[in-house]
Formats: C-alpha cells, structure tokens, sequence
C-alpha cells in the first residue's frame, strides 16, 4: 500500500474542493450503483451493474431475479445514503449503534429477525479453515474493536479503514452481511477523512478474500493491504479524472485486455458457447464484467474454472453439488 502516493492524490483532489455541486451529485450516484453492485456481486448477487441501476435509481425489479437479490441491492443503497451523513462527522464518534444500525439496514427484509444483532450462534465459513470467535465473546470483542478504532488516530486513514475492515470481518459478529458491513464501515472511515470509497471490484473478488483469509490464518497482510490500497486509489482516479475533465462525464472503469467473451472463452476451453452460457446461469462460472453494449466479460481463472466443473462432473457430482464445491468458501 503506497500511502505516501495516496496522500498525495488526495491532496490534488483537496485543491479543486469544494466540487461544483452537479459534478458531485454525478459522482455520488455513478459510486451509489458502482459500490452496490461490486460489494453485493462479491458476496454472490447476480444483478449486473445495468440492473443493479435500474433496481437502485428507478425502483424497478428486474425479471428472473429473487426478491432476496433486489433488497440486497435496495438496502445496500440505503445503507450508502445513511453512511454519506454520518461522514459528516469524525471517525471518533464512531458507535457500536453506527454499525448495528448499517447491519440493520443491509439485511432489512432479507432477514429481520437477525438484522441489526450479533449472532448468539457459532458460525463457520465454508471450506476455510478460519476459526471465528465463539459467539458469548462477540459483544466484549466489539467494545473493545470500537475502542481500538478511537484510539488509533496515529494511523493514516487508508490504513484505518483497511484494519477496522480486516478486524470486524475477522471477528465476523453477525450471522449474515458481514462483509458488506464491514466495506461500508471501511469506506465511512475513508470519507470521514476525505477519502472517496474504495472500489473493490468484481474481478478482484477471488483475491480479496484469499488474502482476508491469508491474514485472518497468521500470514502477511501485504495481499490485503495492496488490494485496498489499488481500490483507493483507483476511486481517487476516478474523482481526479472527473474534476479534471469538467464535463460532467462520469469516467468509466477500464477492462483489462485480459477479460475474455464467451467465444474467446470457449475456444480456450473446447467448450460450447451454449454450456458455458448455462453454467453462468448456474452461478457456476462468475462473470467479471459486461461491455456497454451488455456482453458478458470472464476473468483468465474462468479457464481453470472451466476445468474443474469437467473434474466434478466426471466423479459424478450434481451442478448442485459442483456450485457448492466451488463457491460455498467464498460466502459471508
């Protein structure tokens, strides 16, 4: 993590405040679709970011998809608009309240009965061998998180923002919604300081929590740190390219050349076209991006994806159990 780059951009950023207030407005709204999106679609959501949009700015559902998957979608916006206020203040008011109230929000209808409470339940995280803490020491582990937080005015703010993240979601106190709660506490902490919210993209979702996981088993958070530190910076980007540009255009996430369509992805694997279309409709293949023009993008690891869904159904097992196999350790 380059903190002393990162500073520096902000402090570009910091010359051309306060922003025209139509610029600004641009900007909240193209990260209010961008961060719901990419933070519901790491924990599994398959709206696309169009759909996403169209659920979030216009109130419309969006036909094959679940209930369950509009409210993420809804709530998580809410939570955005609800976090936008509260970085008016300063990270030391932070509360126990602050979090249990953006928990209530994001499973708000999903699951009301958890919603807004830390579990009272053991909990695992599929296929890692992460060993959360036991629920009685939840309450005591959050008053003690909320007091480190407080205290740790020392720290440059990306890297507050990074740690309160890495501990809530290590400590893992609700039974659902963890991670979305704990990138939205992340992204509070940024804004409090001047930050614009990190952007922790689809693509990087494999990597992201490879090196949570990393961390939370005794390794280095050097994989976690840079992965926060590049979506930082690349949210500061986007903001100085705006400004920059004046022209109200909102910039627009650059694909790497290394995505892939579908044909380029069949012909990599021997696949047809048509298979690999229905395993994405299976959540079996996870796509990483879409052009403007709505075409499906994958990620070079889709190759290797492809490879092992083959593996698995030659020892017989259902898609059922293939999704399972595949995804389950990815959840929370």
């Amino acid at each position: 993590m380059d903190l002393k780059k990162l500073t520096e951009k902000k402090t570009q950023l910091d010359q051309h405040r306060p922003l025209p207030s139509e610029l600004l407005h641009n900007l909240e709204q193209w990260f209010l679709v961008e961060l719901t999106y990419t933070s519901n679609a790491i924990e599994g959501n398959t709206l696309t970011r169009r759909e996403t949009a169209v659920v979030v700015e216009k109130g419309l559902t969006v036909s094959g998809k679940s209930l369950v998957e509009h409210l993420e979608a809804t709530n998580h916006a809410a939570a955005l608009r609800g976090i936008t206020e509260l970085a008016e203040g300063k990270t030391s008011d932070l509360s126990e309240g602050s979090i249990l109230e953006i928990h209530r929000t994001i499973l708000r209808g999903i699951d009301d009965g958890n919603a807004g409470c830390y579990r009272s339940i053991p909990v695992r995280i599929s296929g890692s061998e992460v060993i959360l803490p036991n629920p009685r020491k939840v309450p005591d582990l959050m008053s003690g998180f909320i007091r480190d937080i407080i205290k740790a005015g020392d720290l440059h703010p990306v890297e507050l923002a990074a740690e309160a993240h890495y501990q809530l979601v290590t400590i893992h106190p609700f039974v659902d919604g963890n991670g979305r709660t704990a990138r939205l506490l992340m992204n509070l902490i940024l804004m409090q300081h001047g930050f614009p919210p990190a952007l922790i993209r689809k693509r990087d979702r494999l990597r992201y929590i490879s090196s949570l996981e990393k961390a939370q088993l005794g390794g280095s958070k050097e994989d976690y740190h840079k992965i926060i530190g590049a979506a930082v910076d690349r949210s500061l980007d986007i903001y100085l390219k705006a400004v920059c540009d004046r022209s109200g255009e909102i910039y627009e996430v650059p694909v790497p050349p290394s995505l892939m369509r579908i044909g380029q992805l069949a012909k990599a694997t021997g696949e047809s076209n048509a298979t690999l279309r229905y395993w994405t409709k299976e959540g079996l293949l996870q796509v990483a991006d879409t052009t403007e023009s709505n075409y499906q993008l994958f990620a070079p690891d889709m190759v290797q994806r492809v490879a092992r869904i083959r593996e698995l159904q030659a020892q017989r097992f259902t898609i059922k159990e293939i999704k399972t196999k595949l995804l389950d350790r990815f959840s929370g």
